[in-house]
């Protein structure tokens, strides 16, 4: 053999050993939902593992669901490590057997010795996922469209009359069955136990009815602020940071109107038989570290999941908006909310999203 070729092999393989073996392997898909959210994860997760690990991260974007999850493990092809799912797809995913379990052990403790499964607040941990943001789906309107009389709660969305235009609305029946229960005067408190019965899914869908003809339908969470942007609506849902970056950011003449918001969890799960699992329980628990939650709130306004986390948030990235008062969870926004049930829509999705589909069809 070829002297410097040998010794070339020799030093390879020694750089390979001397890394643990790891050197080939070090990467992860990670795959999220685009936009500002995503952006907040890589400046906030992705680059400062890379920079302390070496492992490569692929960014990938998707709109959500497990159909693609599913997809991949039914067909023996996983392709992606990591996946950023909401809590009733994580609980879905998990019974269904598509997800691995996650032993909540290896994240780390709080600052002061706390266990994570104490300071996570609750429902962030469960057998198959690991809460990093609580968020919520909210509406907002544009300013220039109400300079009068402006929208101030759930109702106002569905009063075409006094508040005219037409709405955004995300396509599928969550969390738009529980807004229109709330616009039509159901208690947050009663709004799961009213979608329990068929007569409250029917006073749902006879709410919906009254917007119907008036709404443009969206899938994908930048479309919110893009649809307000054109003007091809004066009011739109949309996920709470999505908006405040569209403000914060760009300077849009945006408003979020908390009345009504649902609460929601994001989770990281892991796709069964994800290529890189180990890597990827690492990045879990670098990610949801109580620094690392702390930080994603400098560039988007979504609660950290950890207790210990929330003295920690403070400026936007310009370092001149106090990010505490725009998060869902301060109290001033939650007088008025509901927290995601994320057990009935586990149970009830998919004759929901027949229903959805059937009344969209009409």
């Amino acid at each position: 053999m070829n002297k410097t070729l040998k010794y070339g092999i020799s030093a390879a393989v020694a750089l390979f050993v001397g890394l643990g073996g790891s050197a080939w392997a070090k990467e992860l898909t990670v795959v999220s939902w685009g936009g500002a959210y995503t952006k907040s994860q890589v400046k906030a997760y992705q680059e400062p593992y890379t920079a302390k690990t070496g492992t490569k991260i692929n960014s990938e974007d998707y709109s959500g669901g497990l159909a693609e999850v599913k997809a991949q493990v039914e067909s023996k092809n996983v392709k992606w490590d990591l996946v950023d799912v909401e809590l009733s797809d994580a609980i879905r995913g998990c019974d269904e057997g598509i997800l691995e379990p996650i032993d909540p052990s290896i994240l780390p403790p709080a600052p002061d010795g706390t266990p994570a499964e104490k300071d996570f607040i609750d429902g962030a941990i469960s057998e198959c996922a690991v809460a990093n943001i609580v968020w919520s789906t909210i509406y907002a309107y544009d300013k220039t469209k109400f300079k009068g009389n402006a929208p101030k709660t759930m109702a106002d969305f569905f009063n075409v009359k006094d508040f005219p235009g037409k709405r955004g609305m995300r396509k599928g029946p969550k969390p738009n069955l529980e807004f229109a229960l709330m616009a039509d005067g159901v208690a947050p408190g009663d709004v799961y136990k009213m979608l329990g019965t068929p007569e409250g899914v029917d006073r749902a869908f006879a709410k919906l009815d009254q917007l119907k003809d008036s709404v443009v339908w969206w899938t994908a969470g930048a479309q919110p602020p893009q649809l307000l942007a054109d003007g091809e609506v004066t009011m739109t849902t949309a996920y709470n940071g999505r908006i405040f970056g569209a403000v914060a950011s760009e300077g849009k003449p945006f408003e979020i109107v908390w009345d009504g918001q649902i609460l929601d969890l994001d989770l990281w799960v892991i796709p069964k038989g994800a290529p890189n699992k180990e890597e990827a329980l690492k990045f879990i628990a670098f990610s949801t570290d109580t620094q690392r939650l702390a930080d994603q709130a400098k560039y988007i306004s979504y609660g950290p999941a950890r207790k210990s986390s929330g003295p920690l948030v403070g400026k936007f990235q310009d370092g001149k908006i106090d990010m505490a008062p725009h998060m869902p969870t301060a109290a001033a926004n939650m007088k008025v909310s509901l927290l995601n049930d994320f057990a009935f829509w586990a149970d009830n999705q998919d004759q929901l999203n027949e229903r959805f589909t059937a009344w969209l069809a009409k």
